[in-house]
């Protein structure tokens, strides 16, 4: 059974998801102190793991659009599957983490001047930061994925039907 092609991802969609996270971040740690449970630290391992993700994500992303569009060179279909399913799913969590970071930081900012309120706010919003960087590599290596040739289906235009004589 052969489909068509997998239509890319939506920023909108992103954005809505990692909108509404930020406010289940932002409202957790109040959540939290309601049943007396410390909010959690945060520590720099999430920020450079993100980081460190979105990094390699840039290098597929990079090596991909050499591969395809600038040598023309072929890949299997398992391995664009592959790494097709990667992107999306990057782009989905980098999302969530970004948001929820996000307002995990934004909880804190009130608490700026205080040691813990600072370490809360700055590792936080680095992990988001680095989230974000996930979601852009993610974005990058899907559109690096796109068969070329495919760019009337992506505008809306239907590929031109097989003129059969008469």
């Amino acid at each position: 059974m052969s489909t068509g092609p997998v239509p890319r991802t939506s920023v909108a969609v992103l954005a809505a998801v990692g909108a509404v996270l930020l406010v289940v971040g932002r409202l957790l740690p109040s959540l939290l102190d309601r049943l007396d449970v410390h909010p959690p630290q945060v520590g720099w391992a999430p920020a450079v793991a993100l980081v460190v993700g979105a990094g390699v994500l840039g290098v597929l992303a990079w090596s991909t659009w050499q591969s395809l569009h600038k040598r023309h060179e072929r890949m299997t279909s398992d391995h664009g599957i592959k790494l097709l399913a990667l992107a999306k799913a990057s782009s989905l969590v980098g999302a969530i983490v970004a948001g929820g970071y996000a307002g995990y930081a934004l909880a804190f900012a009130d608490a700026w001047q205080t040691p813990l309120g600072r370490d809360r706010v700055l590792h936080s919003g680095f992990a988001a930061i680095g989230a974000v960087l996930l979601v852009v590599a993610a974005l990058l290596l899907e559109r690096a994925l796109q068969v070329p040739g495919d760019d009337e289906d992506d505008q809306g235009k239907a590929p031109a039907p097989d003129a059969t004589p008469a």
